[in-house]
């Protein structure tokens, strides 16, 4: 499961930097993960032309990846994210394992998070534009997750992102935003209804109030 490489390849090819990258699998063997990569910039509408009319841009929409095979599982795609947010230069990986929304007593909320986390915008606005992934996949996955329970991954690269110069000074970073070595940072156990944090990176010089 080639993350970092599939990020990469879209970062060039859209010529945008990225905010920030989602993943997302429901609580089930054999489940594919869907990666989300939320682009900064904004474009266009439509092609058209009229003269003297001002045409509105809009943020570009998210691009939505599907990553699957037999045998993945839940510590093998937190194990490409780990990697992938590494060589990307990000700070930290945040993990959220997410309970079953279909539950008796369950607010609208994680109802509308779920929709979100899957890339089903519940506002009516379609967001999310499908590069390599089946809709219809993804949005039997949201089902079953909305029965199940879904984990939910949340980084910020500073390669190809917008935060190069953010936070203290990261000496485990190159002078392109990220890092050549392998992750050191391994996955920790399912921490079911918890946030769990791994923070990367490291600096080796005195910071001074």
């Amino acid at each position: 499961m080639r993350i970092f490489d599939a990020v990469s390849a879209q970062i060039s090819a859209m010529g945008l930097p990225l905010f920030a990258v989602s993943a997302t699998r429901a609580e089930w063997p054999d489940t594919p993960l869907l990666l989300f990569l939320h682009w900064h910039g904004f474009r266009r509408a439509t092609p058209l032309q009229l003269d003297g009319v001002p045409m509105p841009a809009r943020a570009v929409p998210s691009s939505a990846l599907q990553f699957e095979g037999p045998g993945l599982s839940a510590t093998a795609a937190e194990e490409a994210l780990l990697e992938a947010a590494w060589r990307l230069g990000a700070w930290q990986l945040e993990r959220q394992q997410l309970r079953a929304c279909n539950t008796a007593g369950a607010p609208d909320s994680e109802a509308f998070a779920c929709r979100l986390a899957f890339g089903d915008n519940a506002a009516g606005y379609p967001e999310e534009a499908v590069l390599g992934g089946d809709v219809e996949v993804r949005l039997a996955q949201m089902v079953l997750a909305a029965q199940r329970g879904y984990q939910q991954w949340l980084f910020q690269p500073v390669k190809g992102g917008v935060w190069a110069g953010v936070g203290p000074p990261d000496d485990s970073l190159g002078a392109d935003g990220g890092r050549q070595s392998d992750c050191p940072v391994r996955p920790s156990p399912p921490a079911p209804g918890q946030r769990v944090v791994y923070l990367l990176g490291h600096h080796n010089r005195l910071i001074l109030p």
